[in-house]
C-alpha cells in the first residue's frame, strides 16, 4: 500500500523533471507510436518500488501498463528483468527517470536493511530505522526499509513520546521529564509509548525506579556494557541498543539479548541500486 502523501510526492517528482514538457520525446517521437521496455537490474541486491513504478506511470499516462517479473523484496541478481513496461513510447520515455529514481534509492535502502537483518537472524533481535531520512522521501524510504525486511520505529515527533539525552538534560533529569510526559499525556488524553534515552546504568536505574515507560534506549553502549544494561532491565521493559552500530558490529550487539537495534545508516548513508530501463528489443 502507498504510503500518505505518496500522490503529491509522485505531482512534486514530475514537475521538478517535466517542466513544460518532454521537449525530446516530443520532438522526435511519433504522437502516435506504442513501445515497450524492460527494467534491467545491474546490481546484485533487493528489489524495491515495484508498486510505487506502477503509480509513477498510472500517474503520468494510464495507458502505460506493466508486466511484472520480480515482486518488491525479491532477490535480485546483475542481469535480472524486473517488469517489462508498455504504451505509448513517448510515456514510457517521460517516466523513465522519475520511475527509476525511486525505485534505485528504495532498492538501495531495501538491500542494506536486509543485509543487517540477516545479519542478526536468529538472535530475536529486530532492526529499527530513525528518523534520519532524506526531507520528503521519509514515506517511501521508511517502506523500503519494510519491504527489506526492518521495521519502522517512530514515523515522525507526533507518534511517540521520545525523551532523549537532550530533553532530559533540559527538564531536570530523568525523573522528571518521564513524570511531565505521563502527564501530558493524562491532561491530552493521547495514548503514546515513553521510551527514554540512556547513556549509563546509572540512568537505566533512574528509569526504571520511576517506572511508566515502555522502552528504553541504550545508547552508545558497547556489547559488554549493552549485555549489563539488558540483564539489569531483566525485560521490564523492552531495550533498544543504538549509536555507531555497523553491518560488522551488529551481530555482536544483537547477541546481548536487546530487542531492538536502531540504525541510522539504513536511510542516510546507502548506495542506490543500480537499475536502467531499456527499450525492448534493442
Amino acid at each position: 500500500m502507498l504510503p500518505p502523501g505518496t500522490d503529491a510526492l509522485i505531482e512534486l517528482a514530475f514537475g521538478e523533471d517535466l517542466g513544460d514538457g518532454d521537449h525530446t520525446s516530443l520532438s522526435t517521437i511519433p504522437a502516435d507510436a506504442q513501445g515497450a521496455a524492460y527494467l534491467l537490474v545491474k546490481d546484485d541486491g533487493i528489489l524495491a518500488g515495484v508498486e510505487l513504478a506502477q503509480a509513477v506511470a498510472a500517474y503520468s499516462d494510464p495507458a502505460l501498463s506493466f508486466r511484472i517479473l520480480r515482486e518488491d523484496g525479491s532477490p535480485v541478481k546483475k542481469g535480472d528483468i524486473a517488469f517489462h513496461l508498455l504504451g505509448p513510447t513517448r510515456s514510457i520515455l517521460t517516466v523513465e527517470r522519475v520511475l527509476l529514481n525511486f525505485m534505485q534509492r528504495m532498492s538501495g535502502i531495501a538491500t542494506m536493511t536486509r543485509r543487517f537483518v540477516d545479519a542478526v537472524d536468529g538472535t530475536g533481535c529486530q532492526v529499527l530505522d530513525t528518523r534520519k531520512t532524506t526531507p520528503g522521501l521519509r514515506g517511501v524510504e521508511k517502506w523500503a526499509v519494510r519491504i527489506g525486511g526492518g521495521r519502522n520505529h517512530r514515523h515522525g515527533l507526533y507518534d511517540m513520546i521520545m525523551i532523549k539525552d537532550n530533553h532530559h538534560d533540559f527538564a531536570g533529569g530523568i525523573p522528571k521529564a518521564i513524570e511531565a510526559a505521563r502527564s501530558y499525556l493524562a491532561r491530552t488524553g493521547r495514548d503514546l509509548p515513553i521510551e527514554v534515552e540512556t547513556r549509563d546504568l546509572l540512568e537505566v536505574e533512574q528509569v526504571l525506579a520511576t517506572g511508566g515507560v515502555q522502552r528504553i534506549m541504550l545508547d552508545n553502549f558497547d556489547p559488554t556494557r549493552l549485555r549489563e544494561a539488558v540483564a539489569l532491565i531483566d525485560r521490564r521493559v523492552e531495550t533498544e541498543a543504538s549509536g555507531g552500530i555497523t553491518l560488522h558490529t551488529v551481530r555482536s550487539f544483537a547477541e546481548t539479548g536487546v530487542d531492538f537495534v536502531s540504525v541510522g545508516a539504513i536511510t542516510h548513508s546507502v548506495p542506490s541500486l543500480d537499475l536502467s530501463l531499456k527499450a525492448l528489443g534493442r
